[in-house]
């Protein structure tokens, strides 16, 4: 589930992404489960462009008209026999909303419609890459409901129809077939084949509605290259069934031609646009505008169709405003130009005769962005002009019109500009508080003490023990001599020389820290740790040699 999650979420515009949570909150509201169907899931799978996104929900998706609404939507049309919504939400991102249902069909291109799970509205559709759903419901959120193996399909580059009376039910799957090949370059599973060319041969588009005549003519128009889909159906002999009057010999294909390239320009830029209107008035160019009006009642969408009318009148009227004094400065028609509808912007950069519009709308194109380039971002870092900054797009908006309008030309001006805004320098944290010299010494000194008298007590446990060579008359006499010199206090010196580099520096301490420590003073626990330690062993042989010398007398 979670790879279909990621796939989804790396493979659809932020745009988009938005839009499904927007649908995914409103049908949780009333309660109802929702799924990415269709062509969605199709493209998302196998990579190519997400041109729109279709939903079914189980549950009257009429009445989520309103929730729609509230959040910017335009409801372009809708069905109410079929339950779908035709929505078309900001940022362009073109959707169609239907309720879960089935069908049967007692005639052709007549069915019956009841309102069923997600299970049975896969099963009613047309071929196997297009009856995959992906569910954004909590507990199940990403799990691709795939029940045919369209999967499959997808990797072999198959159409494959869901049943053996497909095209005879509903003929204007024959359309589908031919436009996703055209648009793909898919070819036919071999079964579908068979059924295809049996339904040529039944001429079983005679039986095709007039809803799904408009609806197929609809696609042509959201089809990169209209005039190739116009071609496969003229080979087949389909475009008199559709609209007897409109054939690719009524195209502009020089102006849809155009239309392509300056779209690419506005994807450079970052506008994202849905051309389907313009490309209608340039695939209708030369009909007649009683055949164009015939066409655009049978469309579904009926925003779409005014759209499609007003296009003309609404460039022009862009065109006075791009003209006006008040957009005469490069800022002010950038702004106005991003403001505007895209497709308008398509449509009158192919069509304006006026050399002042057309000179400011390719700055617009390909001139303006480039000033974003120029912006010293590094320059801002440094100054610590980031963008956790509250004011950080803000700045940038504006340092991008002053560019624009030459008030900003060198890096040294850009930064003159920034730097009233350059936050202050970070307080540095307080310094730690030093020791003083004279405590440093005091606590060396007592550091170098300490071992002193722990040196001599292992000294004298070991004379008292016996562990050592028996003391004579002559070892007596020099343990006196040691107790009355004062550098007998020195003996455990080589200890003490280790743990402190100079030992005579607390020699003379002062009388107040002679009364701090407990301990004693360093000549008395040696005088007293020899007393302890021989004072009845150093007797005894004194009073021996002294005898034996008596008897020798």
């Amino acid at each position: 589930m979670a790879d279909y999650i990621y796939m989804m979420e790396s493979r659809l515009s932020p745009a988009q992404l938005q839009v499904v949570g927007q649908v995914q909150e409103i049908a949780r509201a009333h309660e109802m489960n929702v799924y990415l169907t269709g062509g969605a899931v199709r493209d998302i799978i196998s990579g190519f462009p997400i041109r729109d996104l279709d939903f079914t929900v189980q549950g009257n998706v009429l009445k989520l008209q309103k929730d729609l609404q509230k959040i910017g939507a335009i409801i372009q049309g809708s069905d109410e026999n079929f339950h779908i919504l035709y929505v078309l939400f900001p940022n362009h991102v073109r959707s169609e909303i239907a309720s879960a249902r089935s069908e049967t069909y007692p005639k052709p291109g007549k069915p019956e419609v009841t309102f069923e799970t997600i299970n049975e509205d896969l099963r009613r559709r047309d071929f196997t890459v297009n009856a995959m759903a992906l569910s954004l419901n909590p507990g199940s959120r990403g799990l691709l409901m795939d029940p045919f193996n369209g999967v499959a399909d997808l990797e072999t580059k198959h159409l494959r129809i869901l049943q053996n009376y497909a095209f005879l039910e509903e003929p204007s799957r024959m359309l589908r077939a031919a436009r996703l090949m055209t648009r793909f370059h898919w070819t036919l599973e071999e079964r579908t084949q068979a059924r295809f060319e049996a339904a040529k041969e039944g001429n079983y588009l005679e039986h095709i509605s007039n809803r799904s005549i408009g609806y197929e003519i609809e696609q042509i128009a959201h089809e990169d290259d209209p005039v190739g889909v116009m071609k496969a159906f003229e080979k087949e002999g389909w475009m008199k069934l559709l609209f007897p009057a409109w054939t690719t010999a009524k195209v502009d294909a020089a102006g849809l031609s155009a239309l392509q390239k300056t779209r690419q320009q506005l994807t450079d830029i970052g506008v994202q646009s849905d051309p389907a209107a313009a490309r209608m008035y340039f695939l209708t160019k030369k009909m007649s505008d009683k055949d164009v009006h015939a066409m655009q009642k049978l469309l579904p969408r009926e925003h779409f169709v005014e759209q499609w009318r007003k296009i003309e009148d609404d460039a022009k009227e862009l065109a006075k405003q791009l003209l006006a004094k008040e957009y005469a400065a490069p800022s002010a028609t950038w702004k106005l130009l991003m403001a505007t509808r895209p497709e308008l912007i398509l449509f009158l950069d192919v069509t304006t005769r006026q050399s002042a519009v057309e000179q400011k709308i390719k700055a617009f194109l390909t001139k303006w962005p480039a000033y974003r380039q120029k912006m010293p971002l590094q320059k801002m870092t440094e100054m610590r002009i980031t963008p956790d900054l509250p004011v950080y797009r803000q700045l940038l908006d504006e340092m991008f019109f002053m560019m624009l309008d030459g008030k900003l030309k060198t890096e040294a001006e850009i930064v003159k500009y920034l730097e009233p805004h350059q936050p202050p320098l970070p307080v540095a944290p307080p310094t730690p508080a030093r020791r003083g010299r004279a405590k440093k010494k005091a606590a060396s000194a007592t550091a170098g003490a300490k071992p002193a008298p722990q040196s001599s007590e292992p000294a004298a446990a070991d004379g008292a023990v016996g562990k050592g060579p028996k003391p004579t008359a002559k070892s007596a006499k020099k343990d006196a001599l040691v107790q009355k010199e004062p550098s007998a206090v020195s003996a455990p010196a080589p200890v003490a020389a280790k743990a402190a580099p100079k030992p005579a520096a607390p020699a003379a301490p002062s009388p107040a820290k002679q009364k701090a420590p407990s301990k004693p003073q360093p000549k008395k626990p040696a005088a007293k740790a020899k007393a302890k330690s021989h004072p009845k062993k150093a007797s005894k042989p004194a009073k021996k040699v002294a005898g034996s010398k008596k008897k020798k007398k």
